[in-house]
């Protein structure tokens, strides 16, 4: 008990240092908001096993040590050259770049916005604008329930907002880049992104979490997404931070009637995350769509935590995520389906399949469906297998050897999620990044 105490004293300490400072420290419902999230922190501290949310993962390596928000960084010492690791090549992109929780103005590239579309960093926005982001930022925020929500709230700094007026459409996609450079151990950032679409406005965001050095940082993240009806989003996350770090998302979406969202989550890097994702499927021939693949090794551990509300009927939702673990990795897949009683005509289908590579690697998956209307059709299904040994016969008896074998099966296994994205230079990049990562940087007409 001392021990949390202290914990929960440095946090208030650490925002007694930084108060004047963050965004919007002059804005009084700001003030407020942060005062009473910082509150509810002290009240409820981290989550823990005891939690059913957080039933398989054990925060307490992260509760049993002391982060320190980042101050803002010496951009100077960042230039372009340093982002080229991680650009996407063939992307035509508006793109954003934050550097340890806050923005760097002279990295960005927001030139040919069209009329009725306001990109930029949540920090600007709330001194542009601040009677417009106080009537969506937290909306969506699940800061009452999650003790790290409550924290980013306390200690948001910076992050995109992403705003367009009804019928605006981004003809081209917006590129996220948050990057750590951190390289002592104990640095917090609390990246907040705020995406609005009006009435069937269109638009692809793309956000990448890196780290440029290796050290035990946390990256605490809550993104809120409000679509107007009729509006369309595509949305991809690349987690791709050190083996070191502790990365822990929260994005709450609401899909309100005739809206589409399709996200897909690819986690490569970290050692502890957890992502959080609550969407509201909230009128007729609304849709959702979530992919997700985990590539893990050593212990890394990740944990996908999906809560779908079907609320009004005929809307559409799909999960589909896979994972490939080796050495003592473990992976989490929780997905809740609730069909409330107005929601007739649901269609719903949850699926996970885990490929487990070594006896050490562990998958838990709990697919749940929780049904209170009578006409629907809603399915989940999961797996945890190894490699098919007939499918291995198969290609060694093509003259294939065993080893290229199975990295050829593991590579098929993991680009059925790669797959699935619609921006062919994303799934290029990425498909570039399983061979390297699973094919150990081998082209797959070289092993055939």
């Amino acid at each position: 008990m001392e021990a949390a105490a202290e914990i929960k004293d440095h946090y208030r300490s650490d925002f007694e240092r930084l108060r004047d400072g963050l965004p919007g420290g002059r804005i009084p419902w700001m003030k407020r908001r942060r005062e009473a999230a910082l509150a509810r922190f002290a009240a409820q501290g981290f989550p823990t096993v005891r939690d059913e949310a957080w039933k398989y993962t054990d925060t307490g390596v992260i509760a049993r040590r002391t982060f320190t928000t980042a101050s803002p960084p010496a951009r100077a010492a960042l230039a372009r050259g340093d982002l080229a690791a991680f650009t996407i090549p063939g992307l035509d992109c508006h793109r954003l770049v934050f550097v340890d929780g806050r923005i760097a103005p002279e990295l960005c590239d927001l030139d040919a916005l069209p009329a009725g579309a306001a990109v930029g960093g949540l920090a600007a926005a709330l001194e542009g604008d601040a009677a417009g982001v106080e009537k969506l930022l937290g909306r969506l925020a699940d800061d009452d329930g999650n003790g790290f929500a409550a924290l980013n709230t306390a200690f948001m700094t910076d992050g995109v907002c992403l705003r367009l007026a009804d019928g605006v459409a981004l003809e081209r996609p917006v590129h996220v880049l948050h990057l750590s450079t951190a390289d002592t151990d104990g640095t917090a950032v609390h990246p907040r992104n705020l995406v609005a679409l009006g009435r069937g406005s269109r638009a692809v965001l793309i956000e990448t979490y890196a780290g440029l050095r290796e050290a035990a940082g946390l990256t605490n993240v809550q993104s809120e997404v409000l679509l107007g009806e009729g509006a369309e989003l595509e949305h991809y996350k690349l987690q791709q931070e050190s083996a070191k770090t502790f990365h822990i998302a929260d994005t709450g979406v609401h899909v309100p009637a005739g809206a589409r969202y399709r996200a897909h989550g690819i986690d490569a890097g970290g050692r502890l995350v957890r992502n959080g994702v609550r969407v509201r499927i909230d009128g007729a021939g609304a849709e959702c769509e979530l992919n997700g693949l985990y590539v893990l090794a050593g212990r890394q551990h990740v944990d996908n935590h999906t809560v779908i509300d079907h609320l009004k009927p005929d809307g559409v939702s799909r999960e589909f995520f896979k994972g490939v673990l080796e050495g003592h990795a473990r992976s989490v897949f929780s997905g809740k389906v609730i069909v409330h009683p107005d929601a007739q005509h649901t269609d719903a289908r949850q699926t996970n399949h885990n490929l487990l590579l070594s006896e050490n690697a562990e998958a838990d998956t709990r697919p749940q469906l929780e049904i209170y209307a009578d006409d629907v059709k809603c399915a989940h299904g999961a797996t945890v297998g190894q490699l098919d040994p007939d499918a291995l016969y198969y290609l060694q008896s093509r003259a294939i050897d065993e080893d290229a074998a199975r990295s050829l099966l593991i590579y098929a296994f993991a680009n059925d999620v790669i797959g699935r994205l619609s921006l062919e230079p994303v799934r290029s990049y990425l498909e570039r990044t399983l061979t390297e990562r699973l094919l150990h940087g081998r082209r797959v007409e070289d092993l055939i």
